[in-house]
């Protein structure tokens, strides 16, 4: 999607793959991509008057999980800043890079299963939708990303953010953020800021703003 952003491609533009030999996600981790699961980006196209490009991972996410509530399955939940879980397992994953003026926004959901990897809860959606394969859930996406898109871009990150807190675990919900200094906070889910920055509550009562960070729940 990266080449074809280069070579002048549209925004809108969706790509999709069977199965992928190289997937991988979040600073450079391997994503298991075996055929019957969802991989598959679409392409933004930054304006000058758009809201903050980081911001567009609030908008894949709840587009992502508005789908998978819509087609059957409305127990997913979000974890900061656009991981969806089921029953607090890891559901499906979203990755944006940027090249330009070009945001390639990737999504990698378990449809058909589910991968098992040492230290993490995975699940998939096998048996809970009442589409029965990957090309319909991404037809159904595009239409909901769209729909998302055009309110962040027309309307502004109050209503995506919104949305988002909707759809995410309880306030109060005990996380642990790893920061990129090495250190690690833990703390109760406090909502999002204006700007979609995950807010922390520390033990003493203070709130902690975080902007970048593995966040896990405890």
């Amino acid at each position: 999607m990266l080449a074809l952003a280069a070579d002048g491609a549209e925004e809108g533009v969706w790509l999709r793959a069977e199965r992928q030999t190289a997937g991988r996600g979040r600073q450079g981790r391997s994503w298991s991509s075996p055929v019957g699961n969802l991989y598959a980006s679409t392409l933004v196209r930054v304006r000058a008057n758009d809201p903050s490009p980081a911001s567009l991972a609030l908008v894949c996410a709840v587009a992502l999980a508005d789908t998978i509530g819509t087609l059957g399955c409305p127990a997913v939940t979000i974890k900061w800043p656009n991981d969806l879980l089921l029953d607090g397992a890891k559901l499906a994953g979203i990755l944006l890079e940027r090249s330009g003026d070009a945001i390639v926004a990737g999504f990698g959901v378990n449809l058909a299963s589910h991968p098992s990897i040492e230290g993490r809860v995975t699940a998939s959606l096998a048996g809970r939708l009442w589409i029965h394969s990957a090309g319909e859930l991404c037809e159904h996406l595009a239409a909901e990303f769209a729909r998302w898109h055009a309110i962040w871009r027309q309307q502004g990150l109050a209503p995506v953010v919104a949305r988002w807190e909707a759809q995410a675990h309880p306030p109060g919900t005990p996380l642990t953020a790893n920061l990129a200094d090495g250190t690690s906070l833990t703390g109760a889910f406090g909502g999002l800021a204006a700007d979609g920055a995950l807010r922390l509550r520390l033990a003493d009562g203070t709130m902690h703003v975080i902007h970048a960070a593995d966040v896990f729940l405890v």
